[in-house]
């Protein structure tokens, strides 16, 4: 089994993918092609996705009984003691421009809230 996810990709290479693939779902691709031509598949996808966004997922023999390959994807695989996890990088975090701390939002601000909390008036 190979499921191949593409975003932010030119149509003509979700049109490509139909030849050997279906479309389950928008850019979800689902199929069982050999390991020869699902490695010419990933080779097209890394050519022509430009900027865009794939992740590959397919069957193998590991202990998790797949693996997957990313393309411009910011998360990336990691080997952790024989698994293969994704590793999500930390979000940036930007100081703020003024100079002083955010604040956080007053809670029930609106008369909505307070209705909820209070009950009708």
């Amino acid at each position: 089994m190979t499921v191949i996810i593409l975003a932010n990709c030119p149509a003509g290479l979700r049109g490509f993918l139909t030849r050997w693939l279906l479309e389950i779902s928008p850019g979800v691709f689902l199929g069982s092609p050999t390991a020869r031509i699902r490695d010419l598949l990933w080779d097209e996808v890394r050519q022509y996705a430009n900027q865009g966004r794939a992740l590959l997922v397919h069957q193998t023999d590991t202990e998790q009984g797949f693996t997957f390959r990313t393309h411009h994807h910011a998360w990336h695989p990691t080997d952790h003691e024989g698994l293969t996890l994704l590793h999500r990088p930390a979000p940036r975090t930007t100081p703020p421009k003024t100079g002083h701390p955010p604040q956080p939002p007053k809670q029930n601000w609106s008369k909505a809230a307070q209705r909820r909390k209070y009950g009708r008036r």
